[in-house]
């Protein structure tokens, strides 16, 4: 392992915003995220797969009035977001390192406001569905989680990911309130987005992909 990485570790390590294992606060945080960390009453919003964290920094920034959480296990990722949080001023943003699966170790049920899913590995492979971050055993667990009416948005650039999600929860999984389209940039959705942009969807924008959204309440 590089210096670098070993370097980016270290300050995870160091770094409040960051919740992972080996740190305390990780076995105790569930239930208690506003009170406990946070030291509020306001909402939560998770990013699931958050990468570099550029939506939840981004959020946070337009949001201060929400608590954001971005969740994913690469905690060399997670750095660019913690660092960046820290350096401005942005005390409403953490960083959660675990694989999805174990969100409910985390989180209690209706703990959480809203959900954003942005541009997480598509899977094509029909043998790997199930690690879809929006098939059916991941629907399951964001339901549980989120409080009732909490809202679940999907960005992808992948056809593919985005029919099967829609398909999904049309066919097999109760929600209610679906928007969606195809071509994010040609519709009055885009300024709900607050011109917040992750790394993936400005090198996909400009390739010319047209970026899909959907949004839902579970019923």
């Amino acid at each position: 392992m590089g210096r670098a990485k070993l370097k980016k570790f270290a300050d995870n390590q160091a770094s409040r915003n960051v919740i992972e294992p080996g740190k305390p606060e990780f076995e105790t945080i569930k239930g208690s995220w506003r009170s406990g960390h946070f030291g509020n009453d306001h909402p939560i919003v998770l990013e699931i797969g958050c990468g570099y964290g550029e939506y939840s920094t981004g959020l946070a920034e337009k949001f201060p009035d929400k608590n954001f959480i971005g969740v994913d296990i690469k905690g060399s990722r997670i750095w660019r977001g913690s660092q960046y949080a820290q350096n401005n001023g942005l005390d409403n943003v953490a960083f959660l390192r675990i694989h999805v699966l174990e969100l409910e170790n985390h989180f209690e049920k209706n703990e959480v406001d809203e959900i954003w899913i942005t541009f997480p590995d598509p899977r094509p492979k029909k043998s790997d569905v199930r690690r879809r971050l929006t098939s059916s055993r991941f629907m399951d667990i964001y339901k549980r989680v989120l409080k009732p009416d909490g809202l679940l948005h999907l960005k992808t650039d992948s056809t593919g990911l985005f029919e099967y999600t829609l398909e999904l929860v049309q066919k097999e999984v109760a929600v209610k309130d679906l928007i969606s389209t195809s071509d994010l940039y040609s519709t009055d959705l885009l300024k709900e987005h607050h011109g917040i942009q992750t790394r993936y969807e400005q090198m996909f924008s400009e390739k010319g992909e047209k970026i899909k959204y959907l949004r839902f309440r579970f019923e």
